[in-house]
Formats: C-alpha cells, sequence, structure tokens
C-alpha cells in the first residue's frame, strides 16, 4: 500500500521473466492477470465466500477492496465496512499491549510470570514473559478443556473454574526446550495487563491501540454478541449430526471466545482498520521508541540457543531477503508485513479453511516482484499450480540439485499438506506434497507417518501401511503409527 499505487493491470507474467535468473530452480511464467482477477480465482479455488483486502505501502493504503458475500443466504455483499472476525490475529495486538508496559518500565520481557501473578502452579511460576509470548513455555493449553466445537465453557461452570482446573495439569514439555501454540500464554497476558494498567484489557486496548491508530471499527466479541456489520461465518463439512453425507455442505460457522480468553482471539475488524493500525505501529504511534517495533517483531529462543519462529505475539518469517513478520487466526485471517520492503497485506474472509496466508506472498509480488521469489514455499506453490501437482517428485528431484537452503522446509511442507487434506482442499494434491515431503526428506519418520495418512485419505491402504511400517521402523516410538498399522491391520 503505497502513495504511488500500481497500475491493477500489472502482470505477473513481467516481473517473473525480469526474476527467472535469480529463482531458485527453474521457474515458470504464469499467464497474465490483475490482481482482481488473482483474488477471484483464488476465491474460487478455495471456495472462499467473503473477502477483503488492504494493502498498505510506505505508509499510505495502496489498495482497499472487497469481494464476496457476507452473508450467502441472503447474497449480502462484503462492503469495506463489513466486520469479520480475526481470531489469533489478536494476538498480535496484544503482543503490542505487552511491549507498552515494557516500555514504561512495568514489565521485564525476561522476568518469570511469578514476579507479576500470584498464586501460580509452581512450574509455572519460572517461566518468562517472552517464554509465553513466543509459546515455548510448556503450559497445558486452556483449550484442551474447553468445548472442542466452539471453544467455549459449555460444562464448565464459570471462569473461575476453567481457571482452577487447567492449573491442576501437568506440564506438557520442560519450559524453553520446544514449540507448542498456546492460548493460556496469551489468558495470563490479559491478567497482567488488566493489573498493571488498573483497567479492563479491553479498555486499554481501545484506549492505546485503537483509538490512537483510528480504528472505529474494531470490537471484542464472538458469535453470540450483536455487533452490526459483521459477516456470517462459513465452513464445509462432510459429516452432520453423526452421519456421512454424500457430499460437503456449506454451514454456519459458530465460535465462543470466552471474556478471559480474549487476549487470545476475540477481536473482529476491518481490513481497512487495521491497515491503519499497522501505519500507526510504524510510524512510532504505538510504541515511544523504535527499538520497541524491534523487539516486537524479534524471535525468542529455546533453551539452546536457537531462534523460536514465534516473536512476540508475531510469527517470524526469516529468509536472505525479504523478510516478513506475520500473524494469522482461524485459517481467515492474515496479516502480513515486510519491514525492509515497507509494504504490509492484510486479508480477512469468513470461510473457515481459507487460509489466506498461503497467497499473500505471492499477492506481494504485485508490489514487489521479488518477493513471492524469496520464500520456498510460495516458490515451490506457484510452480506446482504451474506445472500441475503431478510434477512434484520432478520438482523436488529438481531442488535436490541444488542447495538444501533453498528448499522448502519439512514443517512447512508438513502444514502445507496438512491444510490441503483437512481443510477443504484437494486431497489427491496434498498425497502429491506428502510424496514431495519423503522424496526430499527420507529419513524423516514423519514424513512416511505423514504420507501413510495421506494414502488413507485417498483411499490407498495397502500403500498406507508400507508407509507406517516405515515410520515405526524409523522411529520405534510412533505410538500413531503402531495404532494406525494395528487397526488398518484387523
Amino acid at each position: 500500500m503505497t502513495s504511488k499505487q500500481l497500475p491493477l493491470t500489472l502482470s505477473l507474467t513481467a516481473w517473473l521473466i525480469r526474476l527467472v535468473s535469480s529463482f531458485v530452480y527453474s521457474q515458470p511464467t504464469p499467464a497474465s492477470t490483475t490482481i482482481d482477477e488473482f483474488l477471484r480465482n483464488k476465491m474460487k479455488e478455495r471456495r472462499i465466500t467473503g473477502l477483503q483486502l488492504a494493502v498498505v505501502q510506505h505508509g499510505k493504503i495502496a489498495l482497499l477492496k472487497s469481494f464476496g458475500l457476507a452473508n450467502v443466504e441472503d447474497s449480502l455483499p462484503v462492503t469495506n465496512r463489513s466486520i469479520f472476525p480475526i481470531y489469533s490475529c489478536t494476538k498480535a495486538f496484544t503482543g503490542v499491549a505487552m511491549m507498552q508496559l515494557v516500555e514504561e518500565g512495568k514489565v521485564d520481557l525476561t522476568a518469570p510470570v511469578s514476579q507479576y501473578l500470584d498464586g501460580l502452579p509452581t512450574a509455572w511460576q519460572p517461566v518468562t514473559i517472552r517464554q509465553l509470548l513466543t509459546h515455548v513455555s510448556g503450559l497445558p493449553d486452556m483449550n484442551r478443556i474447553l468445548n472442542p466445537s466452539t471453544y467455549g465453557l459449555q460444562g464448565i461452570d464459570s471462569e473461575e473454574a476453567a481457571w482452577a482446573k487447567i492449573q491442576t495439569m501437568p506440564m506438557d514439555f520442560p519450559t524453553g526446550e520446544q514449540f507448542s501454540y498456546n492460548q493460556t500464554n496469551y489468558i495470563l497476558m490479559g491478567k497482567i495487563i488488566d493489573k498493571f494498567t488498573g483497567k479492563p484489557f479491553t479498555q486499554i486496548y481501545k484506549e492505546r491501540q485503537f483509538d490512537l491508530a483510528g480504528m472505529p471499527s474494531t470490537v471484542f466479541g464472538d458469535s453470540r454478541d450483536i455487533i452490526p456489520k459483521i459477516v456470517q461465518s462459513y465452513r464445509y463439512v462432510s459429516r452432520l449430526d453423526g452421519k456421512a453425507l454424500g457430499s460437503e455442505k456449506l454451514i454456519h460457522s459458530y465460535g465462543e471466545h470466552p471474556p478471559f480468553k480474549r487476549t487470545a482471539s476475540g477481536l473482529n475488524s476491518t481490513a481497512e482498520d487495521i491497515a491503519h493500525w499497522v501505519i500507526a505501529l510504524q510510524q512510532g504511534k504505538l510504541f515511544k521508541t523504535k527499538a520497541a517495533l524491534n523487539t516486537l517483531w524479534t524471535a525468542g529462543t529455546y533453551n539452546n540457543g536457537k531462534p523460536t519462529q514465534w516473536a512476540l505475539g508475531w510469527v517470524t518469517k526469516p529468509r536472505p531477503t525479504h523478510r516478513a513478520v506475520t500473524i494469522t487466526g482461524g485459517s481467515v485471517s492474515a496479516i502480513f508485513v515486510y519491514p525492509e520492503d515497507d509494504l504490509a497485506i492484510i486479508a480477512l474472509t469468513n470461510r473457515s479453511g481459507s487460509y489466506p496466508e498461503e497467497f499473500l506472498d505471492e499477492l506481494a509480488g504485485y508490489f514487489n516482484p521479488a518477493i513471492p521469489l524469496a520464500d520456498p514455499i510460495t516458490a515451490l506453490r506457484m510452480q506446482l499450480q504451474t506445472r500441475g501437482f503431478t510434477q512434484a517428485l520432478s520438482i523436488a528431484d529438481e531442488l535436490k540439485q541444488k542447495d538444501k537452503s533453498s528448499w522448502p522446509t519439512e514443517n512447512d511442507l508438513n502444514d502445507w499438506g496438512y491444510r490441503m487434506m483437512n481443510g477443504g482442499g484437494n486431497a489427491q494434491h496434498a498425497l502429491e506434497v506428502f510424496k514431495l515431503i519423503v522424496r526430499l526428506y527420507p529419513d524423516s519418520w514423519n514424513a512416511y507417518d505423514s504420507l501413510g495418512e495421506a494414502l488413507l485419505k485417498n483411499g490407498h491402504k495397502a500403500e498406507a501401511i508400507s508407509m507406517y511400517r516405515k515410520s515405526v521402523e524409523l522411529n520405534p516410538d510412533n505410538q500413531n503409527g503402531k495404532k494406525t498399522l494395528e487397526r488398518l491391520m484387523n
């Protein structure tokens, strides 16, 4: 988004031709397409019911667009004023709120949480604020005890009862040893914000972020709240009321965010509001110093000194060039900021399983052609979309001729495969991705386990058994593989 808006007819062909010589491997040249056409194609491909987009460039909103339906049953269109649930994108706002307390000297990122909150379980007390924000705490996840369909309090009497129950559960792993995405971490942040500002965190966010940035449409709430201009949320299901359907059916999606959990996933907003927030963040309206923003976007570390993927409420995407910091929510919303490129993209949708984060790097190419080719997973996705997913193994062989630093990581590929397989995407395409992972990472037990699952999803039982056997052979402690084999052999 920029003061100099690029023509919407800028073609992918032109910029790919200019960059093909620097690409990690031979890159195809897709047909010319405008931004509108690109987005409509993505909506059709991903069955996105409604989408809202904002692009920020050079400190200004360069593009603001809305597509599709806010309400399918009444054919009501999405407008730039439509409000979308943003789910875990809320965590980025919580990161900002905590850094504001750090700047005021009220919180130290390296201090244990017990310095700020009393009465916590003994095992929780030494966990630092940074370890909570970067999801390496090892704390049990609050979502584990909430209703698995809505993440509400059904079956639990109150917030106090939920909080008491989670504190009786054991740690998932020693603090700092591994990553586990965790809502409890951000619930604790809300308690700290309440305590050290003397006000509810909902009021603090409004005063210190929404009002300063100019975000009149941004509010806390969930499916139970009456929010003017809110879009209807949808999802596709293949089973309903315990019965398999003949084909996938579009139904309403319902979610609850109990008030104590809303620092993790409780905001609703517009792409325009979030664009103003990103501008305020980068222009120093929310922090006193540039150093605070740098800290916000700096990854944490594990006990062995290696960097985590998470920073403070944001996810880092380190690359040799064109690094990004991102946050996503509920498989429907995504915010990508490219600090060195003075660019940001916000995409909000209302169909669960849309995963807009998967095409924002590609979209960024309209504003800086080098960005999509700097990310291995985006470059690979573009290859497969152009050459066909059946060429995945050939592409893998091409990659293996290159330096490993240019390969997509196993985790990124695995996550992408599962999103396609379980998020309403193409199960056959997902299978080709899992085959590619095995070709690139032949010593990974998890690669064979995932391929086995994809083969089963596609009806190839005998081949799946072979893959699970290979997985268990590589890792005799693979309990999932053992249980699946036992079930398949009976």
